[in-house]
Parts: C-alpha cells; structure tokens; sequence
C-alpha cells in the first residue's frame, strides 16, 4: 500500500506551534516591556494588552512551558510507573501478588483525579516539579489497567508459554515480546492520557495549584483574562485555541500513527 504521509500534516500542524512556543518561547521572548493600559489594542502590542496592562504576546511567549512540558512529562512519568506495573501484574503466576498491585489502584480510580491533585496540593503547595508527579501519578492508575488489559491477552499466547519452557527470562519475554506486542494498544492510550494530563495541568493552573497567580502560564491567562473577553478577546482565544490545538494534534497524530499500518479492507497480504 502506497503512504498516505499527507494525513500526518494537519496533526503535526496543530502540534508544532503550541510545542515550538514553549520550547523557544522563553528564549526570544525578551525582556518585558512598560505596562500599558488593561485590555487595549495598539501602541506595538499586536494582540494587545492583558488584564495587568502586559503585553499578550510576549506572555503567550513565556506561558507555555508551564502546561505543555509539564503535561508531557507527567505522561511519561505515568507510562514509566504504570507500564512495569501492569506488566509485572499480567506475567506473575502468583495470584496474590497480581491482586496486591492492581487491587489498590482500583481504589485510586475511584477518587477523581483533579480531586486528588487539589487534595494534595492543599497540603504540600508544589512548583512545576511537583505538579508534574502528581498529573504523572494520579493517570497512573488509569494507565496501569490499561497495560495489564493488554498484557493479559498477550501472556495467554502460546507464543509466551513456548518462551518459558526454553527457559527465558522474565525481563525478556517481558519486554521482548510482551511489552513490544502492547505498543498499537499504548499508543492510542498515550493521546488520550495526554489529553488528561493537558486537562488536569491546564485546571490545576487555572485554580491556582502549582503556578503563581500572575505567572506567566497559558491555563492563567484563560482565567485572569476572561472578564475581558468582550474588551479584548485575544488574552483568552490565543492561549485557549494553543492548548486546544495541542490536545486536538496528539490524537490526530496518534490515530494516523495507527492507521498507517492497519491493512484495508480485502487487501492481500
């Protein structure tokens, strides 16, 4: 079948420009300059002024890290947990040992996550750093019953069986057939997870948990502008359609990812 690279364009369009502006953003951001007045257009601010009287670009310059790295570091973080996890639970003979490593997640799942980071938050107030593990552990849970799902079906195999009477192993057929088998089944969770870790970073900021209230952070921006919507729409629209857009590309992505290799309908093989 012939590549399609062409549905791979409109994802990493919408991809690029939120990820570029929190990589290089702070570096040509450049100074702040004098403070005009709230929510007013011209004078050299070509998406005008925020609620504070600074300028909307270079705050859309500086705001970005805070919500995309930490977002992406916090699903990794989550993958790095649940993944050994829900392998370690799936592969074990031991009936009991699967029960005490998925059971007590099953539990976490029960409370909502942005429940859990406010609750923790309240008590510990972290900085970005902190924010990242608590977004990473509280999808953990999610993610972990995803990878056990997966490997489940795929331990049941004869193909597993085969490699534990020649004696391989754990660590290989763990991850050399297992963990390489689960990979279609993470990838399509991983924009979904991301998409909640998006989700739970953006409202985390926008409540004021783990940035400061007039940080420079697109989640606060959306919050700290929106009495000016009418007045001076770019403060909220510019940094709202960047994080959507980031959320809206990784699924894209992801499912032409997918598609590439999925055969069509009738085709040969």
């Amino acid at each position: 079948m012939k590549q399609k690279p062409a549905r791979f364009l409109v994802p990493l369009g919408l991809i690029a420009l939120p990820v570029l502006l929190a990589v290089v953003g702070p570096f040509v951001a450049g100074p702040a300059g004098p403070r005009s007045v709230s929510f007013s257009s011209g004078e050299g601010h070509w998406l005008g002024t925020d609620s504070g009287g600074r300028d909307v670009w270079h705050q859309v310059l500086l705001g970005g890290r805070s919500v995309v790295l930490v977002a992406i570091a916090a699903t990794v973080l989550a993958y790095l947990v649940a993944v050994p996890v829900g392998l370690a639970a799936a592969l074990t003979r031991r009936t009991w040992l699967e029960e005490a490593l998925m059971r007590p997640l099953d539990v976490v799942i029960a409370v909502p996550s942005l429940l859990l980071v406010l609750l923790v938050a309240a008590t510990l107030t972290p900085g970005p750093a902190g924010l990242t593990v608590l977004v990473g552990l509280a999808a953990v849970p999610d993610a972990a019953r995803v990878a056990h799902a997966a490997a489940v079906d795929i331990a049941s195999r004869p193909v597993v069986e085969a490699l534990r009477m020649q004696g391989e192993s754990w660590w290989r057929t763990a991850l050399g057939y297992v963990a390489r088998s689960m990979r279609r089944t993470l990838a399509a969770d991983a924009g979904i997870r991301l998409t909640g870790a998006l989700y739970l970073v953006a409202t985390a900021a926008f409540l004021g948990v783990g940035v400061q209230p007039d940080a420079a952070d697109w989640a606060v921006m959306v919050d700290r502008n929106r009495t000016g919507l009418f007045l001076q729409p770019w403060a909220v629209v510019v940094p709202a359609l960047l994080i959507a857009a980031l959320s809206m590309g990784t699924n894209l992505l992801f499912d032409a990812a997918l598609q590439r290799h999925t055969p069509r309908k009738g085709a040969t093989q």
